[in-house]
């Protein structure tokens, strides 16, 4: 690669952590935001401190407001947007970006309005990259990625030459790339473990102990590949990096957003307190909304999903919401194989 400018959009806790892997990559970096002061911030005090506090900003990295700046020379852009402003960010960078970059995206959510994955929205908007787009995916917090703590991330395109050309910018000694051709199941994995670590901190703000929360996660995992082989994905990825990777990552640790949420929800505040607490974008919020209607869309049971719903925008007590998982009429652990077997089943 004889050009290696990067450009990633925006500059958040992920988009920062990530123009740090490219930035000691040896490339260099334009960060785009929108705000003026955060610009500021980034190229004169090597700080993001409402995303990113602590942490010394790479001098390879410059910010900019720019998008004409941040895109029009790169070979790898990165876009790290909220699912609700995805839309927004592709359609403004079509007419600066060039049509032979990498295009990457990291962006763990579904369109609220459309309930479209995120890979969708972008060829939309960018139909110069149709099945191009590369998602980036897997258990990774911003915090331990700028610490260069060891890190393994999965890269999903419908062609292995982009997927591969992605795993080029990005891989290092900390930061370890594996590539997968299934684009759906990569993102329908990383976009529903929030929805469970939702449910995880709030049992555990329930103070329901491990046995509840090894529950949730493991039916929590059921249900999403539940959903995402109902989309077209391959069961197998929720068995790797993208599906029960992320999801033990986001449900277990304190930097999860999801996570933090769930626990002051359980410990009685408000959805609206959470999130005016919270400060930053909770996607597992939006995406309990989407899930619950692909859920009726498609036919899919997901009753994890159904009752947080019920709290997050019914406002359902979160202990009701438990009793009425565990009061559940009974049923098999694994409802197809259980399925197959009683078919067969011969007295």
């Amino acid at each position: 690669m004889n050009n290696r400018r990067a450009a990633v959009l925006v500059a958040g806790s992920w988009g920062t952590a990530l123009a740090s892997v490219l930035a000691d990559n040896g490339c260099k970096v334009n960060l785009w935001t929108r705000n003026p002061d955060q610009e500021e911030e980034i190229n004169t005090k090597r700080q993001n401190q409402r995303f990113l506090p602590d942490f010394t900003i790479h001098e390879a990295i410059h910010a900019t407001t720019s998008l004409a700046e941040a895109v029009e020379d790169a070979a790898f852009i990165l876009l790290a947007a909220p699912s609700s402003a995805m839309r927004d960010v592709a359609r403004s960078i079509k007419e600066f970006a060039s049509d032979k970059a990498v295009l990457v995206h990291a962006t763990k959510g579904f369109e609220p309005d459309t309930l479209q994955r995120m890979s969708a929205v972008i060829e939309e908007e960018l139909p110069a990259w149709k099945d191009r787009v590369v998602v980036l995916s897997g258990p990774s917090h911003a915090e331990e990625v700028s610490r260069k703590c060891p890190t393994t991330i999965v890269v999903a395109s419908r062609t292995a030459k982009e997927a591969e050309e992605a795993q080029d910018w990005l891989i290092n000694p900390y930061f370890r790339v594996y590539t997968n051709p299934d684009v759906i199941g990569v993102e329908v994995g990383g976009a529903l473990k929030n929805i469970i670590a939702l449910g995880a901190g709030l049992s555990d703000g329930l103070d329901f102990g491990d046995n509840a929360k090894a529950a949730l996660l493991t039916r929590g995992l059921a249900e999403i590949a539940r959903l995402g082989v109902s989309l077209g994905a391959n069961p197998l990825t929720f068995a790797g990096l993208a599906g029960v990777g992320d999801l033990v990552v986001t449900c277990t640790s304190r930097h999860s957003r999801n996570w933090r949420a769930g626990y002051m929800l359980g410990q009685g505040q408000t959805l609206d307190e959470v999130l005016s607490t919270m400060g930053m974008v909770v996607e597992g919020v939006k995406t309990t909304r989407a899930a619950y209607l692909l859920s009726r869309k498609h036919g899919v049971e997901m009753p994890i999903a159904e009752q947080l719903y019920q709290v997050l925008f019914e406002n359902k007590p979160p202990r009701e919401a438990v009793e009425a998982l565990m009061g559940r009429g009974r049923t098999n652990e694994m409802e197809e194989v259980a399925a197959e077997a009683a078919a067969n089943w011969k007295e």
